[in-house]
């Protein structure tokens, strides 16, 4: 029962939340952010002192409310966007902003078990993400647990196919729960490489330590924002 009353509370009385960033009013629930509304604002400030160019079309894997995804739109090095995540009250936050902010021109939206439910004609210059960041701590919450990085593996297992010549795959991931070495042979394996990290310490941490890694399709050159 204390389930079933707390799944009635989030989906049906639990209020809708607004924040506004880069002039995109996002609709949310506090339960559904994972942290895209505070460090995963970081990812505009990283890109832009990378250098990197306006971007056709931005995926965010993961996506919650779509908090990166509608920012870094908001900011303008995106033309359009494509969302997606496996919560469908998530995905209902994302409908609640396109329709709020008359974005339906520009962004799209999928109820997704990873990717599973994308369209095979979606093509994207660049994915960024705030994955679950945990494999051996808090266990059964959507947000941060990905037992035995089986979210993760499937992913890179199958991104190829969706990512454009010369795209770009960035992550934020957490010293707390893993480092660059944990997805390393994953993403070899899945025939893509890593051509950058930022902030990645070779140990876990007792405390946040947020960083980024780069990863594009093995055979492919790395842009020039990239190196």
């Amino acid at each position: 029962m204390a389930n079933l009353w707390k799944s009635i509370w989030r989906r049906h009385l639990k209020p809708w939340r607004q924040i506004t960033l880069a002039g995109v009013n996002v609709h949310y629930k506090t339960h559904l952010d994972g942290g895209g509304s505070t460090f995963g604002q970081n990812f505009y400030p990283f890109l832009k002192g990378r250098g990197m160019p306006k971007q056709a079309r931005i995926f965010e894997w993961c996506a919650g409310p779509g908090f990166i995804g509608f920012s870094l739109l908001g900011h303008g090095v995106a033309e359009t966007v494509c969302l997606a995540d496996i919560n469908d009250l998530a995905v209902a936050a994302c409908r609640r902003t396109i329709a709020d902010n008359r974005l339906a021109n520009c962004v799209s939206v999928y109820h997704s078990d990873n990717l599973k439910g994308i369209p095979e004609s979606e093509r994207w210059d660049l994915v960024v993400s705030n994955p679950p960041h945990y494999a051996d701590a808090h266990s059964g919450e959507l947000r941060s647990f990905d037992r035995d990085w089986h979210i993760h593996r499937e992913f890179f297992g199958n991104v190829r196919r969706f990512i454009k010549p010369g795209g770009v795959i960035v992550l934020q991931e957490n010293n707390q729960g893993s480092t660059v070495e944990t997805f390393r042979g994953m993403i070899e394996e899945a025939g893509l490489r890593i051509v950058f990290t930022h902030d990645a310490l070779p140990e876990r941490t007792p405390g946040y330590q947020f960083y980024y890694i780069g990863i594009i399709r093995a055979g492919d050159a790395s842009p020039v924002w990239t190196r």
